[in-house]
């Protein structure tokens, strides 16, 4: 059963449980359901093909690297985890390139492009290469080189269309894709704001 369980197709409404999941009354973030929202957005680009592969691959390792800091630390919010690799310093911090709020950093940006995205084609515009391309240049293309913003922007015009994509999104009709969307977006958004506003506050944002 568990095999079955593991193949069985993205749908959209693992992503909405998971970020619904992630923030408490005191505002922390929650690392399990974080990766958990991840793992599915993960599933959701790579049921795109390979137009997204630069992007879920690198998730994919981050996640990763995230999954084993939790467990060997045994971190349970974003929080807990940024108190503890700050402790030895903001210089220490910064020479590791394996930290977890380096990598919570990376899955952050991508959070960005995903969440703009997904307003996008919430929104109605047709143009599913023009809606990925604003939301890339908005967010993760600053951090990108020049070889990786081009390739993207290239990719980005082989999307399949809005039709597509809210089928992709596996949660039943167009309207009801649209629906899930408008009800997923404000929960992603809101774990994006804690983490831009935490990482602000810790002069995180700028990671190497």
């Amino acid at each position: 059963a568990m095999a079955a369980a593991a193949a069985s197709p993205f749908s959209l409404r693992e992503v909405l449980d998971a970020f619904r999941r992630c923030v408490t009354e005191q505002r922390e973030v929650l690392l399990e359901p974080y990766l958990n929202g991840w793992r599915g957005l993960i599933r959701f680009l790579q049921s795109l093909g390979a137009v997204f592969s630069f992007i879920s691959k690198d998730a994919v390792a981050k996640v990763a690297l995230l999954e084993g800091h939790q467990q060997q630390h045994g971190f349970v919010s974003l929080q807990s985890l940024v108190q503890h690799e700050l402790a030895a310093g903001l210089a220490a911090l910064r020479a590791r390139s394996d930290s977890g709020c380096r990598t919570v950093l990376r899955l952050h940006r991508a959070l960005r492009w995903l969440q703009l995205f997904l307003e996008g084609l919430r929104s109605g515009e047709p143009r599913t290469s023009v809606l990925c391309t604003d939301a890339y240049n908005a967010s993760l293309a600053q951090h990108h080189p020049w070889v990786v913003r081009k390739a993207a922007t290239v990719a980005f015009c082989a999307l399949p269309s809005r039709d597509a994509f809210l089928e992709i999104m596996n949660v039943g009709s167009q309207e009801e894709a649209v629906a899930m969307l408008g009800e997923a977006i404000p929960y992603i958004g809101d774990v994006y704001s804690i983490t831009q506003e935490l990482f602000t506050q810790h002069k995180l944002l700028d990671l190497p």
